[in-house]
C-alpha cells in the first residue's frame, strides 16, 4: 500500500517514519524548493518523545536538545508560583526535550531519507488538490504534475490545501489579539541550564528556555524566548506572516519584569533577529476523514502554543495513524485513527484557549500585587496542582512508572 503525505514538517516526517516502520510505502510532498532549518525553539513532551525514542532517535535527541527539568511559572516580580517537573526523574517514562524546531525537523528528514530513500521526500512539489475513487487517490501538484497512491495524509500545516478542499466553507482563523515576538540568543547559561520559565499573565507574558545541548557542552546556552502581548484592538489575523521581522517596541511592556536569573530587556536587545506573528488557531473540525484522505498535525488541529503541545500532538498523531492502518489498512484505518485522535486534540485546542496549564499565572496575577507578597500566603499548593494535573490529563502525558527495561 502506498501512502502519500502532503507536507515535510515535523508531523509529516514523523508520520513517514512510523508508517515505514509498519511496512507501508510512503512518498512525502513538500511545497518549498529547498528545505532549511527554520524556526526557533519548541518542546517535545514526554508522551511524544516516547514515540521518537521508539523510532531509535533517543540518542540523537539527547545530543542536540535539552532534557527539560521543569517548567517554572512565575509572577512579573519573579516569585516562583509553581515548578512543574518534566524529567524522567520526576516520574515520566520519557524526557521532555527543548529543541530548535529546524534541528528536530532535519533529524526527522535525514532519518526519512536514510530509511525510505533519498527520493522519499520530494521538495518543490506543493499539493494543490486531490481526487479519489474506490481504488485510490490522485494528488495534483502545483507544478502541473500528479501522483497516485492508495491514501493521502494532509500534513501540510496551518494553511493546508488538503483541509481547504475537505472543508471549503470553513471560516477564518481564530484570533483573540495576542501577538508573539520570538528570538534566540547564544549567551551564558541561566538557572540550572535545564529550566523553562513562563512569567507574567494572560495579557503580558514572557517564555524563556535553553534549546541546545551542543551549546551546553561548550558552557553556553542558546536561549529561546517568546514575548506575548495581548491587544484589545488587534490587527486582522489574515495579515499574519510567519517570517515577518519584528521590531523591539514591545520591550517597554516588560520593563517592570524582574527575574532572579534573567535580564529580559538585555536578552531581547542582544537578540539579532526577532520575528513577529499572531497567536492564532482554528475551531475544531467535525470530521477529518473523507474516503481515502485524512488530516494530521497543524492541518488537523492548529492550536495556540500553550502547554508546548503543537509539535507533540502531531507526533502522537503519526504513531496513532500508523498503528491504526497496520490494524486496518485503507479507509477504515483512517476512520479508526480519527476516532482516537480527533476528540483528544479538540480538547487540547479548546483548553489552550483557556490558557491551559498557564492559568496559574492569572490566578497569581489576581492576588500577588507586589514583590513583597508571599505566594504561599495567597495560593494553596493543592489549587496549583489541580490546574497542572488537569492539563496533563487533557494533553495525555500523565506521569507513569519508569520502565525497568
Amino acid at each position: 500500500m502506498k501512502i502519500m503525505v502532503a507536507g515535510a514538517g515535523i508531523g509529516g516526517l514523523a508520520a513517514a517514519l512510523c508508517l515505514d516502520e509498519k511496512g507501508f510505502e510512503v512518498e512525502v510532498f513538500e511545497a518549498v524548493d529547498e528545505l532549511r532549518p527554520l524556526g526557533v525553539g519548541i518542546n517535545v513532551m514526554p508522551h511524544a518523545s516516547g514515540v521518537l525514542h521508539a523510532l531509535g532517535l533517543g540518542a540523537a535527541l539527547d545530543d542536540m536538545a535539552i532534557r527539560t527539568r521543569a517548567i517554572e511559572y512565575r509572577t512579573r516580580f519573579g516569585h516562583l508560583i509553581q515548578s512543574d517537573p518534566r524529567s524522567v526523574e520526576a516520574g515520566f517514562a520519557y524526557p521532555q526535550y527543548s529543541v530548535h524546531r529546524g534541528e528536530l525537523q532535519f533529524l526527522l528528514l535525514d532519518q526519512v531519507r536514510a530509511r525510505l530513500g533519498r527520493d522519499a521526500v520530494r521538495a518543490g512539489k506543493a499539493v494543490s488538490g486531490f481526487s479519489q475513487g474506490e481504488r485510490g487517490v490522485t494528488v495534483a501538484l502545483a507544478d502541473g504534475t500528479s501522483r497516485e497512491g492508495d491514501l493521502l495524509i494532509g500534513a501540510d500545516g496551518f494553511r493546508s490545501r488538503v483541509r481547504q478542499q475537505l472543508h471549503p466553507a470553513e471560516g477564518p482563523a481564530h484570533y483573540e489579539g495576542t501577538m508573539m515576538w520570538r528570538g534566540a540568543h547564544l549567551q551564558a547559561p541561566f538557572a540550572d541550564g535545564r529550566t523553562m520559565f513562563i512569567a507574567g499573565d494572560h495579557d503580558v507574558k514572557f517564555v524563556c528556555y535553553p534549546i541546545s545541548n551542543r551549546a551546553a557542552r561548550d558552557g553556553k546556552a542558546l536561549v529561546n524566548w517568546v514575548a506575548e502581548v495581548r491587544d484589545d484592538r488587534p490587527r486582522p489575523a489574515q495579515e499574519a506572516d510567519w517570517t515577518r521581522e519584528g521590531d523591539r517596541n514591545f520591550i517597554a511592556r516588560f520593563a517592570d519584569f524582574r527575574m532572579p536569573d534573567m535580564d529580559i530587556t538585555a536578552l531581547v536587545n542582544a537578540t539579532e533577529r526577532i520575528t513577529l506573528y499572531p497567536m492564532i488557531d482554528r475551531d475544531p473540525l467535525p470530521w477529518w476523514t473523507e474516503g481515502r484522505v485524512t488530516l494530521l498535525g497543524d492541518a488537523a488541529h492548529p492550536m495556540y502554543p500553550i502547554g508546548a503541545n503543537g509539535a507533540s500532538q502531531a507526533v502522537i498523531d503519526a504513531r496513532a495513524l500508523a498503528d491504526a492502518l497496520a490494524s486496518q489498512p485503507g479507509p477504515d484505518g483512517l476512520l479508526a485513527y480519527e476516532a482516537q485522535r480527533r476528540p483528544t486534540t479538540a480538547n487540547v485546542v479548546l483548553n489552550n484557549r483557556g490558557s491551559g496549564p498557564e492559568r496559574v499565572l492569572d490566578i497569581a496575577a489576581a492576588r500577588v500585587k507586589g514583590p513583597d507578597d508571599r505566594i504561599e500566603d495567597l495560593i494553596s499548593a493543592a489549587e496549583l496542582e489541580e490546574v497542572a494535573a488537569s492539563y496533563r490529563a487533557v494533553a495525555g502525558f500523565e506521569k507513569k512508572p519508569v520502565s525497568a527495561a
